[in-house]
């Protein structure tokens, strides 16, 4: 396999790990970086020794495959500038600002034929990777993702920053459409929403409870499944697993068996970007889609809407223990 001439957009806290790794992977050669901070740029550039390019334009003429790790802001004018000058492109979580930007993403990357990946690393997790065939129809879905305060990230809330993740993965569980979103969450260090709970029910029967908070003083990232059969238990710090099964031993009660799983330290970034380099190279469609991507951040705009009416009921005077914000199809 050739290797595919590689750039990135942004090299900021997490555009320079793109950059360590196109430089490194052997399907791909690093070309240059772009940044709109100019000193920054030549930092990363330098460090690998390739051009800190000061028009985007410049930058795109040398390369096929680009990761944009822009603000939240600018993934949508710069996506959409990649795939017209025909980019493959793999663009950071969310995908765009709104679902209407998603889409439009979406339909232009068909209709130039590139390919679009959105960076929802964990569906790389080596430890998400191998419990994913344990996981089969699920019940009931119990998410924590919960960090410390900083300031990175914060340009926008904690569901298009932390509990997006979540909301991929839930929905990459196939449970069906989305009945109803009942959503809180408030603000507590930032001017945006920092902490905040969703209960998705799915007109299958599948319920999720997803928690995120950047105000934590303990990390914690954790997935647990319930199925008919069997509890799937995922911690993505440890990586760490255990699957509980229910057996029937002759003759005696029910017990329950646990198996135990570990997962290596393979960084899924890097995972995540091998699989993106595969993808355009055999033309298959990827792991994380465009599509997947506008999924996610639609599910997490109603969640935001749900939270919305939260928010408004309280400040109206309603119970506190009743003020959820509530969305039917």
């Amino acid at each position: 396999m050739k290797r595919l001439p590689a750039g990135v957009i942004g090299v900021g806290h997490l555009g320079q790990h793109h950059a360590r790794h196109y430089a490194t992977l052997p399907g791909s050669i690093l070309m240059g970086v772009f940044d709109p901070d100019a000193a920054r740029a030549r930092l990363i550039a330098d460090r690998h020794a390739v051009q800190a390019w000061t028009d985007l334009d410049d930058l795109l003429r040398q390369v096929e495959i680009v990761s944009i790790a822009a603000p939240t802001s600018a993934h949508f004018s710069t996506t959409k500038a990649c795939l017209e000058a025909g980019k493959h492109v793999l663009v950071e979580k969310p995908i765009a600002a709104t679902s209407a930007e998603a889409r439009e993403l979406v339909a232009l990357a068909a209709q130039r034929g590139c390919l679009l990946q959105v960076g929802h690393s964990e569906r790389f997790n080596p430890i998400m990777q191998r419990m994913r065939p344990y996981i089969d129809r699920p019940a009931f879905i119990e998410c924590h993702r919960l960090s410390a305060f900083g300031e990175r990230g914060t340009d926008v809330d904690v569901v298009l920053d932390l509990m997006i993740h979540d909301l991929d993965l839930v929905l990459s569980f196939n449970p069906g459409p989305v009945e109803e979103v009942r959503a809180a969450g408030v603000p507590v260090l930032s001017s945006n929403i920092d902490i905040a709970n969703a209960r998705i029910a799915f007109v299958g029967g599948c319920v999720a409870n997803v928690t995120a908070s950047r105000v934590s003083t303990n990390k914690m990232r954790r997935l647990r499944v319930f199925q008919r059969d069997r509890y799937v238990s995922i911690d993505f710090q440890s990586r760490h697993a255990m699957v509980s099964r229910r057996s029937h031993p002759t003759g005696a009660k029910p017990v329950i068996d646990v198996e135990s799983y570990q997962a290596g330290d393979e960084e899924p970034l890097r995972l995540e970007l091998d699989a993106f380099i595969q993808a355009v190279a055999s033309g298959s469609r990827p792991l994380v889609s465009g599509e997947d991507g506008e999924a996610a951040l639609t599910l997490a705009t109603r969640v935001l809407e749900a939270i919305g009416r939260f928010t408004q009921r309280h400040e109206e005077g309603h119970a506190p223990g009743m003020a959820v914000g509530q969305e039917n199809i």
